[in-house]
């Protein structure tokens, strides 16, 4: 337990670093909603009026497979970076993921609340932040993680004069991310059970706004 307050401590410029970075990602998928074409967000519109109308009718299916399915999409964002961190050249394939992240909640926040003003707001409220509030800090812990790994090896291979020894650490990095699969799993039970349940409760409003923004 030293051993990882050490490391998180020793870690803090790179959580700063990659925390500005995803939300500069967030930042810039809010403005792209606002570059989008007329035509584009009416196709937006119409496929979230569409997705609106299914949920508040029918309900999202919460079973195994769903969260195996959402469990696999987030196991395989921090897989990746793992893999990524294992490397001298996956420095720059770390950042880009977590700026991409970023891009795309911002993104869909911007685009709920565009088209459906405070409703939206609340839609992103109780389908979007939720499980990303364990989801993100996770993949920033993740990054945080794998940037030191590769900064290690960068300089046990390129500036040191004799080879670093790098099995404790790397023992370390990988039983963080271990650990941090694991809260996925957590969350990704709530984002599988109780996230549709939410969603269900505040699609109908979203429903009556956008009729009656087409009777307009």
């Amino acid at each position: 337990m030293r051993n990882f307050r050490h490391m998180i401590k020793e870690q803090t410029p790179l959580y700063i670093f990659v925390a500005v970075l995803f939300l500069v990602g967030v930042v810039f998928g809010a403005l792209i909603v606002s570059a989008l074409t007329m035509d584009q967000q009416q196709e937006l519109a119409d496929y979230l009026g569409n997705f609106f109308v299914m949920v508040d009718q029918n309900g999202l299916p919460a079973a195994p497979e769903s969260f195996w399915s959402i469990a696999g999409l987030h196991l395989k964002w921090i897989g990746l970076i793992w893999i990524l961190g294992l490397s001298v050249i996956g420095l720059p394939g770390i950042l880009i993921l977590d700026f991409l992240k970023g891009v795309l909640i911002g993104f869909t926040v911007g685009c709920l609340v565009s088209q459906y003003s405070w409703h939206g707001l609340l839609f992103a409220l109780v389908s979007v932040a939720p499980h990303n509030m364990v989801v993100i800090p996770v993949i920033l812990v993740c990054s945080a993680s794998a940037i030191a790994f590769s900064l290690l090896m960068i300089r046990s291979r390129v500036v040191a004069r004799r080879p670093l020894h790098v099995g404790r650490p790397f023992a370390m990095y990988t039983l963080l991310s271990f650990i941090m699969a694991l809260l996925i799993l957590g969350v990704s039970s709530f984002e599988t059970w109780v996230t549709p349940s939410m969603m269900k409760w505040v699609t109908p409003a979203l429903v009556q706004n956008a009729t009656e923004v087409n009777e307009q």
